[in-house]
């Protein structure tokens, strides 16, 4: 019936003992481009689905409605969403953010390559603030997000949140931007442990977090410097930062040593992948490693000019004993 040239809307097979083998059958008819089923529904009385991908799917602005069933229905265990690529727009997030505010399950939500621009962003953190909000993971990669957006984040981060990993990847914050979240960052209040990527598409200097990536984001020295300052304060949950692709110059590279050192630092994983790091640098760097405390584990140096000296020296800081290191990047071969 699916497959064939039918008027058929909504289908409602709640209830049912479909099994595996049905709901393939039914998947051959929904693949038909005849098919104009625009509602399916083939709910068990409890509900057992806990992740919902969506990515790819041309949703453009979302039917609140719908949405806010789905997660709000007593029976729901949806605990993960997927909604990348889905041509959201600012528009949907008056919607998500309901969905955020209402009592529900959900723990991930990824809106990546969606444009939700700042005035988007500023609605979902209304929902993020909310106490009933349980989310922990939050993906905003490529959302068209500048450093407006970092003053709302900056706001949830020191709400109490219970957002612990945060997406901004490609998005032109800038340093403007990181110094609002080093507000957030520094709030005792604040859990997040991963900030991640903030990569340079177009500046030279640019800069990269741990469990909320920041990949380019335009960030530069200053960018560093508030950063680390964030990651100083007492106390700092934050326990991976990677900065693949950004030149930390002299300076930035002087603020990870002084942050590696410092016993509030909690930092457990750092990325520095083609990051333009030179074999002075790395022996700047790498000097942290011998401090106690240095709570460093994983150390990605990649794709880095460090030269034979570089490497000579790393081997030394390995053999001390004060350091802690247990993972090394595996492709010195590209480190010249």
């Amino acid at each position: 019936v699916l497959g064939s040239d039918t008027s058929l809307k909504e289908l409602n097979m709640n209830n049912n003992n479909l099994q595996d083998s049905g709901v393939i059958h039914l998947c051959t008819g929904l693949k038909s481009v005849n098919c104009k089923l625009e509602i399916l529904s083939a709910a068990a009385q409890e509900a057992l689905l806990k992740e919902l991908d969506l990515s790819e799917v041309k949703l453009g602005d979302l039917d609140g409605g719908k949405l806010s069933a789905l997660f709000m229905d007593s029976h729901s265990k949806l605990e993960k969403i997927k909604l990348n690529n889905c041509r959201l727009t600012e528009k949907s997030c008056s919607v998500l953010a309901t969905v955020l505010s209402s009592k529900t399950i959900l723990k991930e939500m990824n809106l990546n390559n969606s444009r939700l621009l700042d005035s988007g962003v500023k609605e979902i953190c209304e929902g993020l603030k909310n106490s009933v909000c349980e989310l922990k993971i939050l993906k905003l990669c490529d959302c068209g997000l500048t450093d407006e957006s970092c003053s709302a984040l900056a706001t949830v981060l020191r709400s109490n949140s219970s957002l612990k990993e945060l997406d901004l990847s490609n998005n032109n914050l800038l340093d403007s931007g990181v110094k609002k979240l080093q507000n957030g960052l520094e709030n005792t209040n604040c859990t997040l442990e991963n900030l991640s990527k903030l990569h340079r598409p177009y500046l030279s200097d640019h800069f990269k977090l741990l469990f909320s990536r920041l990949s380019n984001c335009g960030i530069s020295e200053e960018g560093y410097k508030a950063l680390a300052s964030a990651l100083r304060s007492n106390p700092s949950h934050l326990i991976e930062l990677d900065l693949t692709g950004n030149d930390p110059g002299q300076s930035g590279v002087k603020e990870l040593n002084d942050l590696l050192q410092d016993p509030n630092c909690q930092l457990k994983t750092l990325s520095l992948w083609d990051c333009s790091i030179t074999e002075k640098q790395c022996l700047i760097l790498t000097s942290a490693l011998k401090s106690n405390p240095s709570h460093l584990r994983e150390l990605d140096l990649s794709g880095n000019k460090i030269e034979n000296t570089g490497v000579n020296h790393l081997c030394d800081v390995l053999k001390d004993s004060h350091c802690k290191l247990e993972q090394l990047s595996h492709q010195l071969a590209l480190c010249a």
